[in-house]
């Protein structure tokens, strides 16, 4: 546990340059007595790590020195190796410095883990796009990987609609969902996203700009998207389901929001076992498609139109069932 912690706070040096007992305390999640002792280990093994005092000081190692990656694990050079995208970093126009990247990575292991990469793309590939997509990345994507690095503004090109709109952007970032990419930019004072493929031109600018420091790209995506997934349930039906339709409603729910709140709104079961809820649906269409998988499983109570066509739906198979027993 030491020797990873000790490993782990001579990169943080080397990554970082200058850092203070308190903060290298922070990452490490150690108190600041054991940083001191850590640093002293470092020093006495051989590292020339030494201490800057004063407002702007810290500890330090000495200029130009570096660590080859011995203390690194088999498990963690492997995961090293899966955690790249080359398709993604290729389509933004990364393909090269990944690849550097790599070579320095597996010039700095240790004899014994060089395989790391063939293991790892002999066991695991990540194909990100979805099966009706297109391979081929958008024409101004490597473009706004660009911007999005330089932190540059861009005026935008963009399709929406059957119409054509101009946009002066501040890139945050960029976010790959079911092999459509996005971007995530400022507009004044609004966060915006918009599909890269849409993007007719981009105009990249000398001008820079500075991105909100406490901005979390996963973050804001995460909360985007469940809101547009909320913004989608536009409708709402009652039902009975059974024990068994209760449990199969989760499958047939594309969006799990709707799951949710029908279990937190369930009452108590009835002597048969069946509970009465509402189901947030997209549209009463969307809802029958989900509903008629379930059988027997779930009565509508309303809307009424919903409920006619179930029951429909019903009497035509049993009749279909019917005049097949009768033909045998």
């Amino acid at each position: 546990m030491r020797a990873s912690r000790l490993i782990s706070l001579l990169l943080l040096l080397q990554a970082r340059e200058v850092m203070t007992a308190a903060e290298l305390a922070r990452e490490l999640e150690v108190s600041e007595r054991t940083v001191y002792r850590d640093v002293l280990a470092l020093s006495a093994a051989g590292v020339p790590v030494y201490a800057d005092r004063g407002r702007a000081g810290g500890y330090r190692l000495l200029g130009g020195y570096r660590t080859r990656l011995t203390g690194m694990t088999r498990d963690e050079a492997e995961a090293l190796f899966l955690a790249g995208l080359p398709g993604p970093a290729g389509d933004m126009g990364l393909a090269d410095a990944v690849a550097a990247a790599e070579l320095k990575v597996l010039a700095a292991l240790p004899p014994n883990l060089r395989d790391a990469p063939v293991r790892t793309g002999q066991r695991f590939h990540l194909d990100v796009p979805g099966w009706y997509h297109r391979s081929a990345p958008p024409a101004w994507l490597a473009e706004l990987a660009g911007a999005v690095w330089g932190d540059r503004v861009v005026t935008l090109g963009y399709r929406r609609g059957d119409r054509e709109v101009s946009r002066r952007v501040c890139p945050y970032g960029l976010v790959l969902k079911s092999g459509i990419w996005y971007l995530v930019g400022r507009v004044g004072d609004d966060l915006r996203t918009y599909r890269v493929d849409r993007v007719t031109t981009v105009e990249q600018h000398a001008e820079t700009f500075d991105r909100a420091p406490d901005f979390d790209l996963a973050g804001y995506w995460r909360e985007q998207a469940e809101a547009f997934l909320r913004s989608m349930l536009r409708a709402e039906v009652r039902l009975r389901l059974s024990p068994t339709g209760l449990r199969r409603l989760k499958h047939q729910t594309e969006i799990p929001f709707g799951y949710a709140e029908a279990v937190a709104a369930a009452g108590e079961p009835d002597g048969q076992g069946w509970v009465t809820t509402r189901l947030p649906v997209e549209s009463v269409d969307v809802a029958y498609t989900q509903l008629l998988a379930l059988g027997p499983e779930v009565e509508v109570l309303d809307p009424p139109e919903l409920r006619t066509r179930l029951a429909e739906a019903a009497f035509r198979s049993a009749a279909r069932y019917s005049s097949a027993d009768g033909q045998r």
